[in-house]
């Protein structure tokens, strides 16, 4: 899942980068407000952490920006500002939580957590494709209720071939989903990935195909 986190303090932002990336996400940084609404105007996230004192454009404004365009990614605020007028304002410009500095990194990950769960699966943590089941907040995947041994970047791939049963995902896709913007990414990586999934998941009839020149496909159960 792809995070972008809008904070113009360089060491919290890396702080924050680095904590969620050993959760698996894909994270960008952006340290001004201008530039986020830039990115976001052109990107797709699946969760935003937004500071609000932010240089060139205000955090609220920037916000306020975002919901006028109909953009409905959920938005972590997470902010110095701890009084009441502002936490309400920014709940009502379109902010889905609101967090207050300091804060405890335990509390900030299960609120994401919370919130891509909401955006991706209305709400509910469990997907379930035929004979598998994976729970994308304990990061867990099994397979005819065995556990099923994945690392951190094949599960990635797994929740989007999950999230998006049925269609088309290209590597593309997958890419921006597993990988921040300064991060290398291998040419054959994604393919690694699938070819991973594949050995382990056929065996219980879970199939993955190829679509030549167009990417990859999680076909539906039989009984779907």
């Amino acid at each position: 899942m792809r995070i972008l986190i809008v904070e113009d303090d360089p060491v919290l932002a890396d702080g924050l980068t680095r904590s969620l990336r050993q959760s698996d996400y894909a994270v960008d940084c952006v340290s001004d407000g201008a530039g986020a609404d830039h990115v976001l105007a052109s990107q797709a996230f699946d969760l935003v952490i937004l500071d609000l004192g932010l240089p060139k454009l205000d955090g609220l404004e920037m916000l306020r920006r975002v919901r006028r365009r109909g953009s409905r990614v959920p938005v972590l605020i997470l902010t110095a500002r701890d009084t009441l007028e502002d936490r309400v304002k920014g709940l009502d410009l379109g902010g889905d939580d609101y967090l207050t500095k300091p804060f405890d990194l335990p509390e900030l990950e299960a609120r994401v957590r919370a919130l891509i769960r909401r955006g991706q699966s209305g709400g509910s943590s469990l997907l379930s494709h035929g004979a598998l089941a994976l729970d994308t907040s304990g990061r867990r995947a099994t397979l005819n209720g065995e556990p099923l041994d994945l690392s951190g970047r094949e599960l990635g791939v797994l929740e989007v071939l999950m999230l998006r049963s049925g269609r088309v995902v290209n590597k593309e896709q997958l890419t921006e989903q597993l990988y921040g913007w300064d991060e290398e990414v291998g040419a054959n990586a994604i393919e690694v990935y699938v070819h991973r999934l594949r050995k382990k998941l056929e065996p219980a009839g879970v199939s993955i195909r190829t679509i030549r020149g167009l990417g990859y496909l999680l076909e539906k159960p039989p009984h779907a």
